[in-house]
C-alpha cells in the first residue's frame, strides 16, 4: 500500500524524476518499479538497463544521488529507488516538488515561498526590504504599541523610553539597518504597499447568506488591533438589555475576551504572503473570523485546541503583538478562548481548517437566543417597501390602513455610555470622556460620538464633541 514514504509504479518513465524530487523535499522515501499499486511485484523487463540509467538521469536532473537496487522475488525483477531527505530545495526542470501523504503536490505561491524560507532558516517576516525607511513609519501606531505594552506591563516606562528606531531594534525588527516585513507591516500607515491584502474587512449577513453591509479597516497592524474590535462592537453586534433590581445590563451575543483574542490572533498569524485580508463575517447567531494560514505538517483542529507547541508562522508580528499584550506566548491563546466562552455560558469556538485559510467560527450564548429569536420575529414583521407606500397613498386619501408606532434606535454599549455621560455633563470635552470612559479607545469613542451625530442623538459640532484646548 502507498504511504507517505512508499510509492509504487509498474515500468519506468522519465516523469516519475518528480517522484524523487517530492521525497527528497519531504521526508525521504522509497520508489519500487515494477510492482503494482497493491504492493505486488509484476516485474519489470528491462532492470539491468534502468540500473545505470537511473542514477544518470537523478544527478543530471536535480544533482542528487540515490541508491537504485536490483529486486527479485518469485523470479520477477524490479527496481527500489532510495530517496534520502534533501537539506536545500530541490527542483526538476523548474518547479518544485512535495510528497504529501500519498500524494505528489506541486509547490506554488506562498506555499512554495515559505517552503523555501524554510529551507534557508529564514522567516517570511524577517526578510529585509529596500523601500521603507524608519522616516516612512507611523507615530500613531508606536502611540498605540507604547501605550499598549505600558498598560499590558510587557514593558516598562524605561524600556519604551527611546526612540521609535531605537524601540525598533528593541523588538528585533531590523537587521544591519534595514527594516524587516514585519516592522512595515506594523508600523507603517500603507502596508498594502508591501502586502495587497493587509487589511480586515467586515461584513453583516442575513439568514439568506446576503450581504447586508460591510467595511474595510486599513491601516498598520497596530491601527487595526486598536480598530476593529471597537467597529465590531459598535456597529456590527447588539447589546441585549435586561435588569438586574435597579442595574441596567448589557449582554452580547458573544464574549468580548474570546472575540478579541480571535482578531488578534488573526492579524499575528495570518499568512500575509498570500495577500489575503482578514475576513469577519456576522450573522445574527453566528460570527467567523478567518485568515490564511500555513498550518505545521500534521496539525488538525484538535491539535489546536488541545496543549500545543507555539510554532509561529509570524515570529516578528507576534512578538511585537505579545510585548503590547495583544496576544499570548506558549500557545495559550485558544485555550483562553475556550475558557472565556465556558465562563460567558456560550459554546466553545469551532475551528475550521481549509487548505489555505483558518476559520474560527462563536455561536451565541443561549441566554441571549431569546432576544435573536424576538428581533427576527420584529424584522420579519416591518412592512415591505410596497407596503410602507400604500399606507401612505390611503392616509392621503383619508383611509387609514396602520397605525402609526414610535420608532426606536438600537445603541451600542458605547454610544449609550457616551450618550449617558455627555446627558449629565453637557459641556464634558473628549478628552474627559477618553479619561472617564476606559476600556475604550479614543478612537472607539470618536466613531460613537459620530454616529450620535448621524442619528441627530447629538449636535454636529457641539462643544462637547470638541477637544479641550490644548
Amino acid at each position: 500500500m502507498e504511504t507517505q514514504n512508499i510509492e509504487y509504479k509498474e515500468s519506468w518513465r522519465d516523469e516519475y524524476l518528480k517522484w524523487i524530487c517530492g521525497f527528497a523535499n519531504a521526508q525521504g522515501g522509497t520508489l519500487y518499479i515494477g510492482m503494482n499499486d497493491k504492493g505486488e511485484v509484476v516485474g519489470v523487463d528491462n532492470a539491468k538497463r534502468l540500473l545505470e540509467d537511473i542514477p544518470n538521469k537523478v544527478k543530471n536532473a536535480m544533482g542528487i544521488i540515490v541508491g537504485v537496487d536490483l529486486m527479485t522475488e518469485d523470479g520477477k525483477s524490479y527496481i527500489r529507488i532510495e530517496t534520502e531527505p534533501c537539506g536545500f530545495p530541490l527542483n526538476y526542470k523548474g518547479d518544485y516538488y512535495i510528497r504529501s501523504g500519498a500524494t505528489l503536490q506541486t509547490l506554488q505561491g506562498s506555499a512554495l515561498t515559505h517552503f523555501l524560507l524554510k529551507r534557508t532558516g529564514t522567516k517570511w517576516d524577517s526578510v529585509t526590504v529596500d523601500n521603507f525607511t524608519y522616516q516612512d513609519l507611523d507615530r500613531e501606531s508606536f502611540n498605540i504599541f507604547r501605550r499598549e505594552a505600558l498598560r499590558s506591563k510587557r514593558m516598562t516606562e524605561d524600556d519604551l523610553a527611546c526612540s521609535d528606531e531605537e524601540l525598533l531594534e528593541r523588538l528585533k525588527l531590523t537587521v544591519d539597518g534595514k527594516l524587516k516585513r514585519a516592522a512595515v507591516l506594523l508600523f507603517y500607515r500603507e502596508p498594502e504597499e508591501l502586502v495587497t491584502g493587509c487589511y480586515t474587512k467586515i461584513g453583516m449577513f442575513n439568514k439568506e447568506a446576503d450581504i447586508l453591509y460591510m467595511d474595510e479597516v486599513h491601516g498598520s497592524l497596530m491601527m487595526q488591533a486598536d480598530r476593529v474590535q471597537d467597529l465590531l462592537y459598535q456597529k456590527y453586534l447588539k447589546a441585549f438589555i435586561t435588569y438586574e433590581n435597579i442595574t441596567r445590563v448589557e449582554t452580547y451575543p458573544f464574549p468580548k475576551m474570546a472575540v478579541r483574542e480571535a482578531i488578534f490572533n488573526a492579524l499575528a498569524h495570518s499568512d500575509w504572503s498570500a495577500n489575503n485580508p482578514i475576513q469577519i463575517r456576522v450573522e445574527d447567531d453566528r460570527l467567523f473570523i478567518s485568515n490564511s494560514c500555513l498550518l505545521t505538517e500534521g496539525w488538525t483542529a484538535e491539535t489546536l485546541l488541545s496543549s500545543h507547541q507555539s510554532l509561529l508562522l509570524n515570529p516578528n508580528i507576534a512578538n511585537t503583538f505579545f510585548r503590547a499584550g495583544f496576544i499570548e506566548a506558549w500557545g495559550r491563546g485558544i485555550e483562553k478562548m475556550c475558557k472565556a466562552c465556558r465562563n460567558y455560558g456560550s459554546p466553545e469556538p469551532v475551528y475550521i481548517i481549509h487548505p489555505c485559510d483558518l476559520m474560527v467560527r462563536f455561536d451565541a450564548a443561549p441566554s441571549v437566543m431569546p432576544f435573536i429569536e424576538a428581533e427576527r420575529r420584529k424584522a420579519e414583521a416591518v412592512p415591505t417597501t410596497d407596503q410602507k407606500t400604500d399606507q401612505k397613498t390611503d392616509q392621503k386619501t383619508g383611509q387609514k390602513t396602520g397605525q402609526k408606532t414610535d420608532q426606536k434606535v438600537q445603541l451600542t454599549d458605547l454610544q449609550q455610555k457616551v450618550l449617558d455621560f455627555l446627558g449629565a455633563n453637557p459641556t464634558a470635552t473628549r478628552d474627559t470622556m477618553n479619561q472617564v470612559l476606559q476600556g475604550y479607545s479614543a478612537s472607539g469613542i470618536k466613531y460613537a460620538v459620530a454616529r450620535l451625530q448621524e442619528m441627530k442623538l447629538l449636535k454636529s459640532g457641539s462643544p462637547r464633541a470638541r477637544r479641550s484646548p490644548p
